[in-house]
């Protein structure tokens, strides 16, 4: 550890990993990493439909955590990939449940950042008796004030230039709905369009989750196999907005009593607005917020990783 900050863990191999048929014409990938044994835990990665990268299994001392990640329905390893059917919100809190049952413990901590801590929320407030503790990073609770300030109007002018490029797929006498023209593109029978609107799509978002844009982010998140999936998933869960009322996750907060909590938000956070982690923090009373100056969205942002890091430390009992 620096004075300051802190670095991702050493990387780690995972220890255990398979595939898991969770019913529907799904099987979800999973691996677990750390010490079979140790404080369990699991991992929401964000999109959806963003999957598990190596970076992710680096944000957990390996000496003191047992860890399951897992690819969410229809992205990374899963089958079949960029499949919508079946796939809502709580048919991914229902794989959670079935993962704890198949690791065999009563609780475990929940990680989520972005699309992550959406999904941690609707599992925590689910199944509140099952979470021992819970770190959010970049708090997105789905509500239509958050996907239109990111699809339709608000970041749009912040990044006027990459808006441009976001916006050039669709028509200009569709783009008063982009969520619904990227829509019928991604489920669309053009597989010429579908690809087009998929890397659109996903640049969009590789090129406004950090502070400092990073110019291989976004050819990343451009990548066809990832940007089909990512894109198709997301727009599908957001169209139907993630299957909740609006509002739900925040007006359902009191059901966290009593879980510790951390919620760590970047000042900059382009995609998921402050004030949703504020709001957030003050219906749950056992969490506590840091708010990162000079950060944007984006977990590898220095500031971000120091505190989830710091985060897990503090719920295994290191350094007390």
């Amino acid at each position: 550890m620096t004075s300051d900050l802190r670095s991702f863990y050493p990387e780690i191999e995972p220890f255990e990993s398979g595939f898991l048929d969770v019913g529907d014409g799904h099987v979800i990938y999973w691996e677990r990493v750390g010490t079979k044994g140790a404080k369990p835990a699991v991992f929401l990665h964000g999109g959806p439909g963003g999957g598990v990268t190596p970076a992710q299994r680096r944000v957990f001392d390996p000496a003191l955590y047992d860890v399951i990640l897992f690819d969410q329905r229809g992205c990374g390893k899963s089958t079949p990939h960029a499949h919508l059917e079946a796939n809502t919100t709580w048919h991914l809190v229902a794989d959670i449940e079935r993962l704890r049952a198949m690791m065999g413990v009563e609780q475990w901590l929940v990680f989520g950042g972005s699309w992550g801590s959406t999904l941690a929320l609707a599992y925590a407030e689910t199944h509140p008796e099952r979470v021992s503790e819970l770190v959010l990073r970049g708090i997105y609770t789905c509500t239509k004030a958050e996907l239109d300030w990111y699809y339709q109007f608000g970041v749009s002018q912040m990044y006027p230039d990459r808006w441009e490029k976001f916006i050039a797929p669709i028509p200009e006498d569709e783009r008063h709905d982009m969520m619904a023209a990227y829509h019928r593109r991604l489920t669309g029978d053009d597989a010429a369009v579908q690809l087009e609107c998929a890397r659109a799509w996903s640049q969009w978002e590789g090129a406004t989750i950090s502070l400092i844009p990073d110019l291989q982010q976004i050819e990343n998140f451009g990548e066809d196999h990832y940007a089909i999936a990512f894109a198709r998933l997301e727009n599908h869960f957001f169209t139907n907005k993630v299957w909740m009322e609006d509002g739900q996750l925040l007006q359902n907060a009191h059901k966290l009593s009593g879980i510790p909590g951390v919620i760590v938000h970047g000042r900059y956070d382009m995609p998921c607005p402050l004030h949703y982690a504020w709001t957030l923090a003050k219906a749950w009373p056992d969490a506590d917020l840091h708010i990162v100056e000079a950060a944007g969205h984006a977990m590898s942002e220095p500031g971000i990783l120091d505190q989830l890091i710091r985060a897990t430390d503090r719920f295994a009992g290191k350094n007390q």
